[in-house]
């Protein structure tokens, strides 16, 4: 999947991966984690979540990585939030009081740009990558975790040959076989969330589940 498809999507608004309210599994298990107000919290892959400002507003800094400059621009945008941006490399970063958003390419984003991070949420980087390049993710994604840091993920699993991706299904057992060499896994909930998902039900995808996971990087 080349970056030409995501920008694609935003440039003709074809974004029902974006979600116009907070996720319901980071409400309910954030506080899991047991983190510090004034904890750093990355999140890949982050469009213009609402997530972020959910975050922000248990008193942590927000450090995102998104790849399309419009969904960058949008969030601060939407939040009537100033914004300043600096060049760093061939990433752009915009920030402000307590977000800042790298845009541009998460695999070439460098391992110390998170070297300060002390959690990380990922509700739509795993599950927006077709299998091999998810693959790939996995290996990033616990490159810029360091030792002993913990994050909230949320997956969508599904008959995948009911329906195309993204989003893309993640079964527990990928979970264990692509995740569990670097990261402690703990499963929190596992729900059935067909009914509230109409993109599925039309498509006649006979289930739909999404899962909550605590990942902890190992050392």
């Amino acid at each position: 999947m080349e970056p030409s498809f995501w920008h694609e999507k935003w440039d003709l608004k074809q974004i029902g991966f974006h979600q116009p309210q907070i996720n319901e599994f980071l409400l309910k298990y954030w506080s899991r984690l047991s983190l510090e107000p004034s904890a750093e919290v990355f999140v890949p892959l982050c469009g213009k979540s609402l997530d972020m400002c959910y975050l922000a507003e248990q008193g942590h800094s927000v450090l995102g990585c998104e790849l399309n400059k419009i969904a960058v621009e949008d969030f601060f945008k939407e939040n009537n939030l100033p914004v300043n941006r600096q060049t760093h490399g061939e990433h752009q970063v915009y920030s402000t009081e307590q977000v800042s958003l790298i845009q541009g390419d998460i695999f070439t984003l460098a391992n110390e740009s998170t070297h300060s991070i002390n959690a990380f949420y990922d509700r739509a980087a795993l599950i927006a990558w077709p299998e091999a390049m998810r693959q790939q993710y996995a290996k990033k994604l616990a490159e810029l975790i360091p030792a002993g840091v913990k994050g909230l993920l949320v997956t969508l699993d599904y008959d995948q040959s009911a329906l195309n991706g993204p989003p893309f299904a993640v079964s527990p057992q990928w979970i264990e076989t692509h995740l569990a060499a670097d990261f402690e896994v703990e499963l929190l909930e596992c729900a059935d969330v067909l009914a509230d998902n109409q993109r599925f039900v039309k498509k006649n995808v006979p289930w739909l589940n999404e899962a909550a996971y605590v990942l902890t990087r190992k050392g």
